[in-house]
């Protein structure tokens, strides 16, 4: 069984998906870090984010690699582990532009669905369910109002010492959601046949049972 998780930008996604699939001995496929290599490598690189072609280019003439470790999943832009790199202000918003370019989707694309192949597996981004794998037998939109997406970003910051403003980071978030709303390429929406949990006020545990219990009664009725 294939599971798509999709939703906005500090939804909580890779970190719910992680815990589904981790429950249920699936792989893991975090495609919103693959977007975030590839940032991390235009902003490492100081190429101009605006140019489609140069960042196109990048991504045909290099490797993005998920590797799993004790547990965890690691990031390469080739052989470098860029895990602790990717989630910076920086390349957030890096990643909400290189996302919007259609050839970069489509490159992507390829690789994703490769991914999926094997089967057994709970993949998380923006057009999972509508784009990627449409045939995913269980599909989940997970959302949260701008304020607790922004209250939980900021804590993250604060926690690794970066001192950023909230109302900043909330300004950041509806930007960045309407960019990912209104792109030409797979806009973020939910699946017609996505079931949505919001994730304001709950705890990850609670969002994770939820989704559990819909994987088993979609388990069940397509056995």
């Amino acid at each position: 069984m294939n599971i798509a998780i999709d939703g906005p930008a500090g939804a909580g996604k890779s970190t719910v998906a992680g815990k589904v699939a981790s429950q249920l001995e699936y792989v893991y496929i975090d495609t919103g870090s693959m977007y975030r290599a590839l940032a991390w490598a235009v902003y490492h690189h100081q190429l101009p984010i605006d140019d489609e072609a140069t960042v196109s280019e990048l991504l045909q003439n290099n490797e993005i690699r998920l590797v799993r470790k004790a547990g965890q999943q690691h990031v390469y832009w080739n052989d470098i582990d860029v895990t602790s790199f990717i989630r910076s202000n920086e390349v957030s918003q890096y990643a909400s532009i290189v996302a919007s370019y259609g050839s970069v989707r489509e490159q992507m694309l390829v690789l994703q669905r490769n991914l999926a192949k094997q089967g057994n597996v709970v993949m998380d981004g923006r057009d999972i369910g509508t784009h990627v794998l449409p045939d995913a037998e269980v599909k989940i939109f997970l959302t949260a109002s701008i304020r607790e997406r922004a209250e939980r970003r900021w804590k993250e910051l604060l926690a690794k010492g970066s001192q950023v403003q909230l109302a900043d980071l909330e300004k950041e978030i509806e930007e960045r959601d309407y960019r990912d709303m209104n792109r030409d390429v797979a806009p973020l929406r939910q699946a017609d046949d996505a079931v949505l949990v919001d994730t304001t006020g709950i705890s990850i545990d609670q969002v994770v049972d939820k989704i559990l219990q819909i994987c088993e009664r979609m388990g069940e009725s397509t056995q």
